[in-house]
Order: C-alpha cells, then structure tokens, then sequence
C-alpha cells in the first residue's frame, strides 16, 4: 500500500503532494486522506500546503456526517481543493489524517454557493464487507436521499439554499472527473509552487 516514490527524509512528507491519485497498478482505486469520519459534525480539512489536518468549523445544526469523508492526493477540483470522497459502508472509525485505499463507485456532481464541488463516492477496496457493492445502485435507494438531504442542508443554518445535488453518475464518469482533476493539479496547482 502507498508505496512512496521519495527519498526518505527527516520531514513529514505532504501526501497530497506526493502520492498519485490512483492506487499503483488500479484504475478504480484511489489514495484517499481521511479528514473526517461518520457522525461527526465538525468539518476537519487537509492543509493543502503543509498537509496538517485542521478544524475548518463546528458544523451549525446537529446534522452529521453519514459517511466517512477524504481527498484524494494530486487532484484539483473547481472549489480549488483536492477532489473530496465520501467513503461509505464503513463498520469502523477510521482515524483522521490517515490514508486509506477506496474503490470508486461512482459519483455524485454537485453545486456549493454556485461553485462546482463534486464528491467521489467510494467503499473501503480491502473491507470484504463491501465486495458486493459495485455501484451506487448497490448502496440503495436510501443512501441516495440520505446523502442528497445531507449535501443540501449542512449548510442549510448558516447559508439556506447553496447546497445543490444534481445527480449522481457511475464510475466511468467518477474515473473522468478525477482524470480532469488530476489535469487541473497540474496545470494550475503546481506551477504556483514551482
């Protein structure tokens, strides 16, 4: 697992800056930084110059997190962040800050203030709890309305109205969203620090 292409060295290594997207040798299966698990409320985000987890904020209702939530490494989305995933089907906490290999699903696109913010949707690729689930279609028609009211409205006591779902696609598109935003750390990331 993670198998770092990187002299060892005396400092802690930012592994959003140093891993690849996808897992050596997998087409499905991406480095996934855990930032917050299932049932939280706070909104904790990878620091993406130093890669130190951070509290962004207290989330403003008791609305929690139904799944565990990451960033996947050398990827740029629209909201200038790596891309996010939303973990599912998770049995046990996972500890924030560590990194996990997840097998894409699909994806859900979505709108945050008029900002595109897309959300991979994966499952743990070694939790043979999960071998059955190929796609969304497999978590159930509940997980879709549970995650569609979670996106619209945990923002809903601070800002009413700027969360917007607009669907969610298979893995294809998952795979080609996180391609383009592989392309985007590249062409717009890298070259503030080069």
């Amino acid at each position: 697992m993670a198998n770092i292409n990187h002299k060892p060295s005396k400092f802690m290594l930012n592994l959003l800056h140093v891993l690849p997207a996808f897992v050596e040798g997998k087409t499905d299966t991406v480095n996934t930084i855990v930032e917050i698990n299932y049932g939280s409320i706070n909104k904790y985000e990878l620091i993406t110059e130093s890669g130190q987890l951070k509290l962004d904020r207290v989330g403003y209702s008791s609305l929690a997190y139904p799944f565990s939530y990451g960033a996947i490494p050398q990827t740029w989305d629209y909201d200038n962040d790596p891309i996010d995933v939303c973990i599912t089907n998770v049995t046990e906490p996972l500890v924030p800050g560590c990194l996990v290999e997840a097998r894409i699903i699909g994806i859900m696109k979505f709108e945050d203030g008029g900002e595109i913010d897309d959300k991979v949707i994966a499952v743990l690729a070694d939790d043979r709890r999960s071998d059955h689930i190929k796609s969304i279609n497999d978590l159930g028609e509940q997980f879709i309305k549970e995650a569609t009211y979670y996106w619209e409205h945990y923002k809903h006591l601070k800002k009413p109205g700027t969360g917007v779902t607009k669907g969610f696609f298979d893995k294809e598109e998952a795979v080609k969203v996180i391609g383009e935003c592989e392309q985007r750390y590249k062409e717009i990331y890298l070259p503030k620090f080069n």
